[in-house]
């Protein structure tokens, strides 16, 4: 890799790190990191299907009350760059996507260090504030939304300067079952990152569009593309209907409720 790829790489790992917090431009999702690695050091093809198969798993994490979600930032950079410095191409995505589950797990060390910190610098921004200063306290605000950045930064500019025929060997030394069970359930992980994300979203409603999909993408050969497109149309045919009922029901002076409780809310506001 050269000198001004390795450059690119980590100033990827700050924005995606800053973007853990700032969540603004989805510079921390795997798809839109591993991407970006993946254009800056020429591997971009790998980098786009590393990035979806984090995707998939990253969908079912979310920070609820006091739990902090895995670190989706730190797995998709660490685990662009291993795939990147190994130099194995398609064939090290499974390993890859393997190894970024304990990476994500090992970011919630580092957030819990970097939150720590940030405690301190809210306790001098107050300082600030009863002064006067205004511009201290946007040094200040500054200084924290850096501080997230480094968290990336630094062990993804740690793991570039690893040589990579180490990383390249470490990985062809691996047996054939063990990388072959890596893949495996690298794959198992995808399902079940997707499994919780339907979780979240069934109802009633919204069952029988999950079976379509199922069916179309099963014993059809449409690109993913197609299906999306598919999703996509039933999507606004749902909403248009869904719409319509509800508009029915109250011109006619009959219930409001359509059966659907999201959808119900949503009206009422």
């Amino acid at each position: 890799m050269s000198g001004i790829s390795m450059v690119l790489v980590v100033i990827v790992a700050f924005f995606a790190g800053m973007e853990g917090i700032l969540d603004e431009w989805q510079f921390h999702q795997p798809l839109v990191a591993c991407t970006l690695i993946g254009l800056v050091t020429g591997h971009l093809t790998e980098g786009i299907m590393l990035g979806g198969s984090l995707q998939m798993i990253a969908l079912g994490w979310a920070n609820v009350g006091a739990a902090v979600a895995p670190d989706a930032a730190l797995a998709a950079v660490a685990s662009s760059i291993i795939l990147v410095q190994g130099g194995q191409g398609v064939k090290g995505i499974g390993p890859a996507v393997a190894i970024a589950i304990p990476l994500a797990v090992a970011g919630l060390f580092l957030t819990m260090i970097v939150r720590t910190i940030t405690v301190a610098i809210v306790h001098l921004m107050d300082k600030a504030a009863k002064e006067g200063s205004s511009k201290m306290i946007d040094f200040w605000q500054y200084v924290s939304i850096c501080l997230q950045g480094l968290r990336i930064a630094i062990p993804a500019a740690l793991l570039l300067f690893i040589p990579a025929s180490s990383i390249r060997g470490m990985l062809e030394a691996m047996p054939a079952w063990l990388n072959d069970g890596m893949s495996i359930g690298g794959g198992m992980v995808v399902a079940v990152g997707y499994a919780m994300v339907i979780n979240m979203m069934a109802s009633r409603e919204v069952w029988p569009f999950f079976i379509i999909g199922f069916v179309v993408a099963a014993l059809s050969d449409l690109t993913l593309i197609a299906i999306g497109a598919l999703g996509i149309s039933l999507a606004l045919m749902y909403l248009a209907l869904d719409k319509g009922g509800s508009s029915n029901g109250n011109n006619n002076g009959g219930n409001s409720n359509t059966g659907d409780p999201l959808g119900d809310i949503l009206d009422d506001y």
